[in-house]
């Protein structure tokens, strides 16, 4: 293990066999060991002020075609709780959001099979756009899944780069890397069988970046997996990072956020078999270092789910190689109708306070880690000293 971390600081990536023997470490001295070597590589890779972003999160609709067994967030049309927000509505959080300072509005929703105009499905998505950027075109509009992709093609009978072209000139500035789950087909056939496949999702995001739109990534992990694929999943983000460099895309990854499964209010079946509401800290603590040893010399960005682990643990995983705690959302649905226990949202100054606890200094950022706005140097004495 020593060898493997030693590797790892002189600035070589570590093998997927590597990464397995570190996510098999059980030893406190071990975890501790690899804790440390995240740290140091998020300081030298990012360094030592953590950012976050003013942003909120708009679901505009949770009726869904889709049964994943991991989602109590979607409806059928007519259930209790189910919604479609118009127009207006959109509007009306949008307008919340710019008085609250948000820079960038996350849009994402249910793939809903009524979401049509003119008999289409990218009319309908491109007036969302629309909806948004006539009244506030300052806003970056960071929306739809490589799933919602899929789902517009596939519906429209289109290719992917036509859907993602079309998005991009009506204004979306990039693209949330959800719906990732975990790229292998084998688990994706128990928790997610009507979505996309891995290499589609692969596919989607590759063209993204072809084509100039930044994306994120992420997993979603801490249920059926296993260790072994929880690496694989890493291996297959890290070479299609290494794809949009080698081939000078005009875009890339701009950042991994581990989603570890919240199953509180999850479906029943899957929530037996993984046999507990809230995500294991500890667990997640360690897939959140090892990530940043595997992925950092590609992906300098990590985040934390502060929705998923509470802010107190998002705070933890800053301590694990993350150097970003996220955005105020100020409105997340999918993960708190799930159970979550982190809230739905959270102002800038609970997230400057969360960073200066750590005697770190903060700073706002804009979607594509471009720094904006407020900063703060608070506690560079305290770590000089």
């Amino acid at each position: 293990m020593d060898a493997i971390l030693d590797r790892a600081l002189q600035g070589y990536n570590i093998s997927s066999a590597e990464a397995l023997v570190l996510l098999q470490q059980r030893d406190p001295d071990a975890r501790a060991s690899i804790q440390a070597t995240a740290d140091l590589l998020r300081r030298q890779q990012s360094g030592d002020t953590v950012t976050y972003v003013i942003n909120r999160n708009i679901n505009f609709t949770n009726i869904c075609q889709q049964h994943c067994s991991f989602c109590a967030f979607r409806r059928d049309e007519g259930d209790e709780g189910a919604f479609w927000l118009d127009a207006a509505q959109i509007q009306e959080k949008a307008t919340d959001a710019v008085q609250r300072g948000a820079t960038e509005i996350c849009m994402q929703g249910g793939l809903n099979l009524q979401a049509k105009l003119n008999g289409a499905f990218l009319p309908y998505y491109l007036q969302l756009v629309k909806t948004i950027k006539d009244k506030f075109p300052q806003l970056h509009l960071h929306a739809f899944s490589p799933q919602e992709i899929e789902f517009i093609a596939r519906g429209d009978n289109l290719s992917f780069s036509y859907v993602i072209s079309a998005l991009q000139d009506a204004g979306v500035g990039s693209m949330p890397g959800t719906a990732a789950e975990v790229l292998d087909d084998s688990v994706r056939r128990v928790i997610c069988p009507e979505k996309l496949n891995s290499a589609t999702w692969l596919e989607i995001v590759g063209t993204a970046h072809r084509l100039g739109l930044p994306t994120t990534s992420t997993m979603l992990c801490g249920h059926i997996e296993t260790a072994e694929q929880q690496v694989l999943h890493l291996e297959k983000v890290r070479a299609l990072q290494q794809t949009a460099i080698d081939q000078n895309y005009g875009a890339r990854i701009t950042e991994f956020i581990l989603l570890p499964f919240v199953g509180q209010q999850a479906p029943a079946p899957l929530r037996s078999r993984v046999g507990r509401d809230q995500p294991i800290l500890a667990d997640t603590l360690l897939l959140t270092a090892v990530s940043r040893i595997f992925l950092g010399n590609l992906i300098p960005n990590h985040q934390p789910s502060w929705v998923k682990l509470g802010l107190d643990g998002a705070t933890e995983a800053l301590k694990w190689g993350c150097n970003d705690i996220g955005g105020t959302l100020m409105e997340e649905h999918i993960t708190t109708m799930a159970g979550a226990v982190g809230g739905s949202c959270q102002s800038v100054e609970d997230l400057q306070n969360a960073i200066r606890s750590l005697g770190r200094s903060y700073q706002q950022r804009d979607t594509i880690y471009r720094p904006l706005g407020v900063d703060n140097l608070a506690g560079i004495s305290s770590r000089i000293n």
